[in-house]
């Protein structure tokens, strides 16, 4: 196939857990609730593509998929996984599954940070004392932050929804909360991070689309955004929606219509399995091919990191494939699309990729 070989850029994605898994711990994410399985698409994945990475026959039961699983440790296993995907940098958000050094003790490649809006305002709330209002203090931390970073995400769809109020001002004070959720302060808080993305030429990443339960599906529509990127079109700003599913044709017209928005499909992929030809064709009705970029959002389980490049390999290879023979396309727009898609439309918006990482 046209992708086999090509290097990714995993412009978004977490880290694993540091610890061998029983089979409820490993199911659990498999899912993005309560009811992750080995009855899923995901679930046949893993033992399908997965299986092999191990030194195990393709479609092995899960019982001695888990079992070969601790035989060999976590540590191997996730060394194994990783290293097979073909990605030469990974960009970690670092808000959720761990940090930069534990991840890169077990994946090849540059390791860069994505800086997560919500967990440094959580963490400055807590550090600063009861009397003052830290909006300052968030403002100088994120500062200090992005000099060696990639990019901001914001999760906003998950505290508020993503038609929070915009504002430059800040509330007159903040909540004292461990969780921010307060609509005025988040807007606020994103209002900075847009900012500083147009300052230091950072990517902005929202989750869009689906995720866990805390997260109430309607309000992660990328649409809602609409006047937000309206409003950052000539700012600078470059916006990523991640994830997208099942508003993936949403974000593509988004694309379409702002110059300055990107989306990927993220955990889309491993989790639709054998479906991923279909989505990726969905999202690439629209969106301008130099709007797409490959990541896996792969979290807690290395299978994710690595079905997310195998499938979109596979997924995205199948489509070229048929376009190729409808004559639709010729070989050489193919591989140009590949390899924009895998690496170099990342690396066109990732400017901080040329400042050397500590």
């Amino acid at each position: 196939m046209l992708t086999d070989g090509i290097a990714l850029t995993d412009h978004h994605c977490h880290g694993v857990v540091a610890a061998d898994l029983d089979r409820p711990g490993f199911e659990q994410l498999l899912g993005e609730g309560q009811r992750g399985s080995f009855d899923s698409a995901l679930g046949l994945a893993v033992r399908r593509w997965c299986a092999p990475v191990l030194d195990l026959e393709p479609h092995v039961d899960p019982e001695r998929y888990l079992a070969r699983r601790a035989e060999l440790g976590w540590r191997e296993t996730t060394t194994r996984l990783l290293r097979a995907t073909g990605v030469t940098r990974w960009f970690l958000d670092t808000g959720f599954g761990g940090g930069r050094a534990e991840f890169a003790a077990v994946a090849d490649g540059e390791v860069r940070e994505i800086v997560r809006l919500e967990h440094l305002a959580e963490r400055v709330i807590a550090e600063v004392a009861v009397e003052t209002t830290p909006f300052e203090d968030i403002e100088t931390a994120l500062r200090g932050r992005v000099r060696n970073a990639v990019g901001l995400k914001t999760i906003v769809a998950y505290r508020c929804g993503l038609d929070f109020p915009r504002t430059d001002t800040p509330p007159d004070e903040v909540p004292l909360e461990r969780r921010l959720t307060d609509p005025a302060t988040l807007g606020w808080l994103v209002g900075l991070g847009a900012r500083i993305s147009g300052e230091f030429g950072l990517p902005l990443q929202f989750h869009t689309g689906f995720g866990d339960t805390d997260l109430r599906l309607r309000h992660a529509d990328p649409l809602l955004l609409t006047d937000f990127l309206r409003a950052t079109a000539d700012s600078g700003t470059s916006v990523v929606l991640l994830h997208c599913w099942p508003f993936h044709r949403n974000a593509a017209y988004l694309a379409h219509a702002f110059d300055h928005v990107h989306l990927d499909l993220g955990l889309t992929i491993p989790y639709v399995g054998q479906r991923a030809a279909a989505v990726l064709a969905e999202a690439l009705e629209l969106a301008p091919f130099r709007s797409m970029l490959y990541s896996s959002d792969g979290y807690g389980l290395p299978e994710l990191h690595y079905l997310g490049a195998v499938l979109w390999r596979r997924g995205l290879g199948r489509l070229l494939d048929e376009w190729i023979a409808e004559d639709v396309m010729t070989t050489a727009d193919a591989e140009a699309l590949v390899i924009a898609i895998a690496n170099g439309n990342a690396a066109h918006i990732y400017r901080n990729l040329s400042i050397a990482h500590q």
